[in-house]
């Protein structure tokens, strides 16, 4: 009974490739309308600061269009089964954390940088995907964080994201 259900398909490639392609086209959208706020013309002094952007936009508006066509156009293959429901777990179990761990970098409510939140990522992936005991997940994701930081806050000198603990030892 597990099995089945693991087995059981999430959508068709005709469903997930209109979906996907709609997300494309409002994405689109939303630059070629924000690149036309700012200035998306050809002024005296050259283009305005949202004209490449523009066109950008447009490139991915006109192949959203595309896929659309294409996918309603779809023969047979149109209702194979896009993805299983077990393919589905394993790719959220990777994509879910990896969304938490971006908006943790930089998040209005409490900026904690880029250091503390990659030493997180990186301990609960050895801990609930490599089941590794506690003592080398601490060594290992504080020795890569500290290790990142010598080389691009001290070696190369490349600012990144700094929270309050960064802030605590003098770098703001």
């Amino acid at each position: 009974m597990q099995q089945e259900a693991q087995d059981k398909a999430v959508g068709s490639v005709r469903a997930w490739e209109m979906g996907v392609a709609v997300l494309f086209l409002v994405f689109g959208a939303v630059v070629m309308w924000d690149s036309w706020r700012i200035g998306a013309r050809w002024g005296d002094d050259g283009p305005q600061a949202g004209y490449f952007p523009f066109y950008v936009g447009l490139f991915i508006v006109v192949s959203a269009v595309m896929i659309l066509i294409n996918a309603a156009r779809m023969g047979a293959e149109a209702g194979a089964p896009f993805v299983t429901r077990g393919q589905l777990r394993m790719v959220l179990t990777v994509l879910i954390p990896s969304i938490v761990y971006v908006f943790l970098i930089d998040n209005p409510w409490l900026p904690l940088g880029i250091y503390v939140p990659s030493a997180i990522f990186i301990a609960a992936f050895m801990r609930f995907l490599g089941k590794y005991g506690w003592i080398k997940i601490a060594i290992i994701s504080i020795g890569v964080m500290i290790a990142f930081f010598m080389m691009f806050e001290i070696w190369f000198q490349v600012p990144l994201p700094k929270g309050p603990l960064e802030a605590a030892f003098g770098y703001a």
